[in-house]
């Protein structure tokens, strides 16, 4: 029976309530039967930027940050192949295991406008339809290459680098994090300078 999956792809360090929230959204507005959370090994597009954790580590923050629901599920593709990771690879990848099912990839309404840049685009549109999630200060557009899908989010502002900074001061991140997420982030003193 074929499936209708959603893949957010992202670097999840560490995984928090606005991805929750984002996946819960996009799997009810666009009746998917799954999102797999995707987490980066290393992310190619956004030039500069390093994980404060392992790979490991941040795939399992967001197992623990998903264990509740059963429609979540965690693929390791990016953080097994290590190196750069282009999203073409990865969806090849998901068509050559999963034949049948139709792919989703979640992403946000600042990187429609990218995707003319992506590493062979062309190929990953064939592979693939986009789920957008609308962002304040982003109209939606709609680039001739992708089929795109615009999906409402609550406006709530959250960024890991925002979470990554209370937790260096000590600052409670409950309610942010998932408590799992929170003790996992204790016990092995991750964040902290």
């Amino acid at each position: 029976m074929t499936k209708r999956i959603g893949i957010f792809g992202g670097t999840f360090d560490p995984p928090h309530l606005m991805h929750l929230l984002i996946a819960e959204e996009a799997l009810e507005a666009c009746e998917l039967d799954q999102v797999w959370f995707l987490p980066s090994y290393q992310p190619p597009h956004v030039q500069g930027k390093k994980a404060h954790t392992s790979a490991e580590q941040r795939a399992k923050m967001v197992q623990l940050a998903i264990e509740s629901n059963d429609r979540f599920a965690v693929n390791f593709a990016e953080i097994e192949r290590k190196g750069k990771s282009y999203t073409v690879d990865t969806f090849r990848e998901l068509k050559e295991t999963y034949p049948d099912d139709h792919f989703y990839f979640i992403l946000g309404a600042d990187m429609v406008d990218d995707l003319p840049t992506w590493h062979q685009i062309e190929e990953l549109c064939k592979l693939t339809s986009f789920i957008a999630f609308k962002r304040p200060g982003y109209p939606e557009s709609h680039p001739d290459i992708a089929d795109v899908r615009y999906i409402d989010m609550p406006k709530v502002d959250l960024s890991s680098s925002f979470l990554r900074e209370r937790l260096k001061l000590g600052r409670s991140c409950r309610y942010f994090l998932s408590d799992a997420v929170i003790n996992y982030i204790k016990e092995r003193r991750l964040y902290e300078d």
